[in-house]
C-alpha cells in the first residue's frame, strides 16, 4: 500500500496532467481549442527545459516550432510519408537544428546569447520566406492532413492528449534525473559546476537538443491541427509567445508549463471575442505577473496550498501547546 502511494506521489504532476486532459473536454466545447492548449503546453515544456532548468533565455523556440510544422507538412503532402514517420521527421529536424543553433549560442552568455538566438530566428525566417517552392512562402504549406482515425476535432484531441502525456512523462523523468539536477546546478552557479568538473557546454547543448525535439513535435501537431504550416510559425513572435506562456506558468516545473499554456490560450481566446485590442490587456497581465507573481501561476498555487496547510495544522498545534 505504501509503495503504491509512494508511486502516485512521485508521479503526482503526471496525474495532474492527466486530470487536465480529462477536464478540458468537460469545460470546452471546441476540440480544436482544447488541442491547441496541449500543443502549446508541449512547446512550453520544451522552453522550460532551457529557461527554467538551464537558465537560458532563448528566442529560438519559434525556429524549432516552425521547422517542425514544415517537416510534417512536407512529409505528409510532398513525400507522402506515413503519419508516424512524418512526426518522427519533425522531431529529428527540431533536434538537429537545435543542436546547430545551440552549438553557436552556448558560446556566449547573457545579452549576447539572446542576440544570437534572435539572429538565428531572423535568419531561418528569411530562409523560409525566400524558398517558396519548399515552404510555400507567404501562403505556407496548405492542406496538411490529419490521420484518418483522428479526422474529427475531438478524435484528434484524444490522439494529441496521448502523445502529450507520453511527452510529459519523458520530460518529467529527464528533469528529475541526475541530468536535470545538473542543469539546475549550472543554472544556479555555472562557475561552480565548471570547477566541479562538469562539461557545461555539453549539458547545455543536450538541453537544446531535447527542447528542439519536443518543440518540433509540437509544431508538427499544430500543422496537423490547423491544416497549414504558415510562415508565421517560424517568426520570432512565436518564440516570444512561448516565452510569455513559460513565465506566466512558472519556471522550473514541468506542470507549470501546462498551467501557463492553458491560461494564455484560453484567456486569449476569451479576450479576443471581447475586444479587438485584447493584446493590450494581455500586456497588462504580463506586467502584473512580472511585478507580483514572479514564480508564475504554479508559485501562486504553491503559496496558497502552504497557507491552507498552515491553517489546517494551526488547531492541532494550539491543542498540543494547551
Amino acid at each position: 500500500m505504501q509503495a503504491a502511494f509512494h508511486g502516485i506521489s512521485r508521479h503526482r504532476f503526471w496525474w495532474l496532467a492527466l486530470g487536465v486532459t480529462l477536464l478540458l473536454p468537460l469545460v470546452l466545447t471546441s476540440g480544436t481549442l482544447a488541442t491547441e492548449v496541449l500543443v502549446y503546453a508541449m512547446a512550453v515544456m520544451a522552453c522550460n527545459v532551457l529557461l527554467g532548468y538551464t537558465g537560458l533565455l532563448s528566442f529560438g523556440q519559434g525556429i524549432f516550432f516552425g521547422l517542425g510544422s514544415y517537416a510534417a507538412g512536407i512529409g505528409l503532402t510532398q513525400l507522402a510519408l506515413p503519419m508516424p514517420v512524418a512526426l518522427v521527421l519533425a522531431v529529428v529536424v527540431g533536434a538537429v537544428v537545435a543542436a546547430v543553433v545551440g552549438w553557436f549560442a552556448i558560446r556566449q552568455r547573457g545579452t549576447y546569447f539572446v542576440m544570437l538566438t534572435l539572429a538565428f530566428s531572423q535568419m531561418f525566417y528569411f530562409l523560409a520566406y525566400t524558398t517558396p517552392s519548399l515552404t510555400g512562402g507567404d501562403n505556407g504549406l496548405l492542406d496538411i492532413p490529419r490521420p484518418a482515425f483522428a479526422a474529427s476535432p475531438w478524435a484528434f484531441y484524444a490522439f494529441v492528449a496521448a502523445l502529450f502525456l507520453v511527452v510529459f512523462f519523458l520530460v518529467q523523468r529527464v528533469t528529475e534525473s541526475v541530468f536535470g539536477r545538473t542543469l539546475l546546478a549550472i543554472r544556479d552557479n555555472e562557475e561552480r559546476a565548471l570547477a566541479v568538473g562538469y562539461n557545461v557546454r555539453a549539458f547545455k547543448l543536450l538541453a537544446f537538443v531535447i527542447s528542439g525535439a519536443v518543440t518540433g513535435l509540437a509544431g508538427a501537431l499544430h500543422a496537423m491541427l490547423t491544416g497549414i504550416a504558415p510562415l508565421a510559425n517560424i517568426d520570432y513572435h512565436v518564440s516570444e509567445m512561448i516565452l510569455v506562456m513559460t513565465v506566466i506558468g512558472g519556471t522550473g516545473n514541468v506542470f507549470a508549463s501546462v498551467l501557463g499554456a492553458a491560461f494564455y490560450v484560453l484567456l486569449s481566446d476569451w479576450l479576443s471575442s471581447l475586444w479587438p485590442r485584447w493584446l493590450m490587456l494581455l500586456g497588462f497581465l504580463l506586467i502584473a505577473v512580472s511585478l507580483f507573481m514572479q514564480r508564475g501561476l504554479f508559485g501562486l498555487g504553491q503559496k496558497l496550498w502552504q497557507r491552507v496547510r498552515a491553517l489546517r495544522h494551526a488547531p492541532a498545534v494550539q491543542e498540543e501547546r494547551a
